[in-house]
This record gives structure tokens, sequence and C-alpha cells, in this order.
């Protein structure tokens, strides 16, 4: 099977996202800008798509049967993108849940130095052995005496699978990430991008949380997203799975019937969020400082939109929380978007298209 969409040959080496979901396959390529000053650069929507799988070809992260996923992506590609993808390029996202991440500062040292004082790092942090890790480093920051890092390890299991995937399809990965960085890639359009930020990307099964000033500073996730708040308003109100999709998207935490029963099944999950932000903030406090505090938390991602989320995020964090939809920072002139309610899936598959070709880095 060929991908027809998908050129052979290409300019200045492009590259595409793609984001595997807990079923479901995003794909997205925009316009790069000619140079490193993106002022004035709106990114423009070339391609996108979306499709679904087989849930059980995948597993904590893992796709077990690859060639499912495949099948689903060519169909996709053949049939259903708006738009086109030029490119056999990829930049694919690790869901958070399963990376290990960590901002570090380091004395200023030499390249093997740095790499063995990483791996040092490493083996502290992270609950597995690094013989079963990708390990990488990103420097974000260097002084005459400090390097700051960001520290990304990502199971080989993961990524293996996905490299299976993509030599299935025919495609060249050229960027693994966590998803927490495509999301704060994207955030960095924003015109408030400036102020020290908590960003929470709620995915299907997790909520994941960083802390970005100028780049991602601190990283957490809570177990728990949009499948999970689904499934605790049905079991709460005995309703259907179909049922309680809709009360959650048409309701959520506003005002009806059923919101203190909906909030008395949301309220575990939320309360860990916010108790796990507020373990950040501390953190962030404690590593940099207080000359920045933080100035606003930004909701993003597929669960993001239900109603009444970041009303009850400001009441427990006492910080103003917005939600931002990653079509409002793209042109898409002469393509149809996706419909309104499906527009902040997309979140973290436009981030890995705004990866800049010149710029990736592969853990």
């Amino acid at each position: 099977m060929k991908t027809s969409k998908i050129s052979n040959f290409f300019q200045d080496k492009p590259l595409f996202g793609m984001d595997i979901g807990h079923g479901t396959l995003k794909v997205m390529q925009m316009s790069q800008p000619d140079s490193d000053n993106k002022k004035e650069f709106i990114p423009k929507v070339i391609g996108y798509g979306f499709t679904t799988f087989d849930k059980s070809s995948q597993v904590d992260g893992v796709v077990v049967d690859p060639q499912v996923v495949a099948e689903a992506a060519m169909s996709l590609f053949k049939n259903h993108l708006i738009g086109d993808i030029t490119t056999r390029r990829v930049a694919i996202a690790i869901p958070a849940y399963r990376t290990f991440t960590r901002s570090l500062e380091l004395p200023r040292l030499t390249k093997k130095e740095l790499k063995e004082a990483v791996e040092l790092e490493a083996e502290q942090y992270i609950p597995m052995p690094l013989q079963q890790m990708y390990l990488d480093y990103e420097i974000v920051r260097q002084t005459k005496e400090l390097t700051e890092i960001f520290i990304v390890a990502v199971p080989k299991e993961i990524v293996d699978s996905y490299l299976a995937l993509t030599r299935i399809l025919g495609l060249e990965v050229v960027l693994i990430e966590p998803t927490l960085s495509s999301s704060g890639r994207l955030f960095s359009l924003d015109s408030r991008s400036n102020v020290a930020s908590i960003i929470i990307d709620f995915g299907s099964l997790s909520a994941d949380i960083s802390i970005f000033d100028k780049h991602v500073l601190v990283t957490g996730t809570v177990q728990g997203g949009g499948v999970n708040f689904t499934e605790s308003i049905r079991a709460k109100l005995k309703v259907t799975l179909a049922e309680a999709s809709l009360i959650k998207t048409r309701y959520g935490l506003n005002a009806s019937k059923k919101q203190a029963e909906i909030k008395q099944a949301l309220e575990p999950t939320l309360k860990q969020i916010v108790k796990e932000i507020q373990r950040m903030i501390r953190y962030y406090e404690e590593q940099y400082g207080t000359t920045r505090p933080i100035g606003q938390i930004v909701t993003l991602g597929g669960g993001a939109n239900m109603p009444g989320l970041s009303e009850y995020l400001t009441d427990g964090m006492r910080v103003a929380v917005r939600h931002i939809e990653p079509w409002s920072y793209l042109e898409h002139k002469g393509l149809q978007p996706p419909a309104t309610a499906d527009r902040p899936m997309y979140a973290t598959v436009a981030g890995l298209g705004l990866a800049n070709p010149r710029k990736v880095f592969l853990p």
C-alpha cells in the first residue's frame, strides 16, 4: 500500500506532526518561517486529518499491533486528509505520562562531562533501569558558569513500537518528544506566553501539567483525562457512556439539575490536579525563586473544553485560568477547519507541526 498523498520529494525538508492517542490518530503539516524571526509569522495549515483505530492496538502507550494502526493511517492519508501532507518526515509525541522529564542546572561542563552528569541524574529519578530507556537532553540556556538542560527519558518499548509503525508507513522519523514539549511550542505563539504560566494539557487518559517560562521548566501528570471524566459521570449518574459524554460536553460543571452529582463524580480527579499544581509551584519557587511568579493557568487539549472547568480551577488555585484553542493561532484559509467541538484535540499535533525542521532532536 502506498500513501498516495505523500510526496516522495520535498524542498527544505519540511516535516509533519503525528499524534497517536487513545485509539485516535491526528496528523498536521504547517508552513515554516523563512528565518528564525517569527514575530510576524502566522503558521499556515497545509494539511491535517483525524482517524480512529481499535484501542486494543495500543497498550499503555505501546503500539502492540502496528499493522492495525498503519492501516488506519493509510486510509487517512489516501481518503480523508483536509489539504495535503507533502513530506515523509514526521515528528511524533510520546504521552507525557509514559515519559520522564526534568530541568536541571549544572556547572559549565564539557560535552563528555555533561553526558555523564545527565546519566547520573537520570539514575536517581527514573524508576526504571537506564538500559530500558532512551535518554537525551536539550541545552535550553547557557552562561559562562551554568548550563540549564531539559532531560527526556522514554521507555525503549514505546519508541521502538512507534518506529515499527513508521517503517510500515514508509516515514522518516526526525523528532520524538513528550506531549508537554509540543504543548509548550504551541503556547509560545500566544500573546501572553511571556508570563510564567501553568499549562494543563487534558488528554484522554491524563492531565499533563507543565510550568512554562520561555521553555518547559517543571512537569507533572495526573492520571485522569477526558475518558476518565466520562466514565466517572457514567458511574455516578448510572447512564450510558454515550449519555455521559453528552452530559460532560453540554453541561460539565456548569449549572444544571445534576450539577452537584457531576461535581461529586469529577472532584477526586480535579482535586488531584489542583494538588499537583500546588506541588509544582512550590518546586518552581524553590528552584527559580519568586521574581517571576506564576501569572496564569492555561488549559488545552481534547478534554479541556468541558464547561465550567476553567472556573473550577480558578476557584481552586486563585489564579486566572483560560482555555486556549490551537486553531486560533493558525491560518487555514482555503481549508475547512474541524468542527468547533473537535478543535481542542489538535493541540499536540499542532505543536508537533510547528517544530522547526532545522532544530530537532531525537531522544
